[in-house]
C-alpha cells in the first residue's frame, strides 16, 4: 500500500538509463519529480547546487555519475545524503551494483548518513545492449567485442528497477534500511544475448570475448583515459568472474509479478541494432 502519493521526489540523472525510467514510473505513480540534473541546476562535483535542489522535497533517486564503485561517488552520495538529512529529506534509494566489491563504502557512507535509506543493487542493464557506446558497436560494426567470456548474467531491465525504486519511495518505512538486489529471470551469456538481439533484429550479431588487457587497450585506443579505462577492466573483471551467475528475486518480491525477460526486450528494442 502506497502512501504520500503528493510527496515530492528529486531524481538524479533524469534523463540518464535509469533516472529517465525512475521519473517516468514516479510521475505514473502520481509523485512530483524534480529533476537533478546540471540542466536543471544541480552538479553532483558542486555542493553548493545541491541545497536548492533537495529543499522541500520528500525523497530522492540516487545515481551517480560515476560508477558507483568510485571513490568519488562514495564521498559524493555520502555527503549529498548528509545534506538531505538536514534538509529534511530523509527517504533516499541509492542505485547500486550487484556482486560489486567497491560499491560497498559507497553503500556505507549511506547508511551512516541518518537518511531513512534503501539500497537496490541491480544486475547488468538490458538497455546497455540497446543504449549507449555498447549500442552503437552492434549497430555500426555488426559484433560486440567485451572482456565477459562465457559467463552467464541475469540481465535486468531498467524498467523493473524503476518500478522496484518507486516502490521504495512510496511504500512508507517496509524497505527502509533494507538492500534489494534485482536480475532478470534466466542466465545469458554476453554471446547468446548478442545472439538474440541479432535475431530480433533480423541480421546476424557477433560475439568476440577478449582478454582484460586486450579490452582495456582498445578503450585507451578510444580515447579513454588510462585511469579510467585501468577502473573499468578491473571493475569489469570484478563481476564477471562467476560471482552474479545467478538469479535474484527482489523484483518478484517487491512488486509481486516476475521479472521483464530478455526476449521481450530485445524485440522492443530491435531498431537499435538495425544499421
Amino acid at each position: 500500500m502506497t502512501e504520500n502519493k503528493d510527496m515530492t521526489v528529486v531524481v538524479t540523472g533524469a534523463s540518464g538509463r535509469t533516472g529517465s525510467r525512475v521519473a517516468e514510473a514516479a510521475r505514473a505513480a502520481g509523485l512530483t519529480v524534480r529533476p537533478a540534473s546540471r540542466a536543471h541546476g544541480f552538479d553532483w562535483s558542486d555542493p553548493a547546487t545541491w541545497q536548492g535542489t533537495l529543499r522541500g522535497a520528500d525523497a530522492a533517486y540516487l545515481a551517480h555519475p560515476t560508477d558507483v564503485g568510485s571513490p568519488q561517488a562514495t564521498e559524493e552520495v555520502g555527503a549529498l545524503a548528509r545534506e538531505a538529512v538536514a534538509l529534511g529529506v530523509r527517504r533516499l534509494v541509492l542505485l547500486s551494483a550487484r556482486g560489486e566489491e567497491q560499491a560497498l563504502p559507497t553503500e556505507a557512507a549511506l547508511r551512516e548518513s541518518g537518511a531513512d535509506w534503501t539500497i537496490v543493487r541491480a544486475a547488468w542493464f538490458m538497455q546497455n545492449f540497446s543504449e549507449g557506446p555498447l549500442a552503437a558497436e552492434l549497430r555500426e560494426s555488426g559484433g560486440l567485442v567485451f572482456p565477459a567470456g562465457e559467463v552467464g548474467e541475469p540481465f535486468v531491465d531498467v524498467r523493473d528497477i524503476a518500478d522496484v525504486v518507486v516502490t521504495a519511495l512510496t511504500s512508507g518505512g517496509r524497505y527502509g534500511g533494507k538492500t534489494i538486489e534485482v536480475s532478470g529471470p534466466r542466465l545469458l551469456t554476453f554471446g547468446e544475448a548478442v545472439a538474440e538481439a541479432g535475431r530480433a533484429a533480423g541480421r546476424e550479431l557477433a560475439y568476440r570475448a577478449v582478454s582484460p588487457e586486450e579490452y582495456r587497450a582498445n578503450l585507451t585506443g578510444f580515447g579513454l583515459p588510462p585511469a579510467e579505462a585501468a577502473f573499468l577492466v578491473g571493475l569489469f573483471a570484478t563481476l564477471l568472474d562467476g560471482r552474479n551467475a545467478r538469479l535474484s528475486d527482489g523484483v518478484e518480491r517487491v512488486l509481486g509479478r516476475a521479472p521483464r525477460d530478455f526476449s521481450g526486450f530485445v524485440r522492443e528494442a530491435a531498431g537499435a541494432w538495425k544499421g
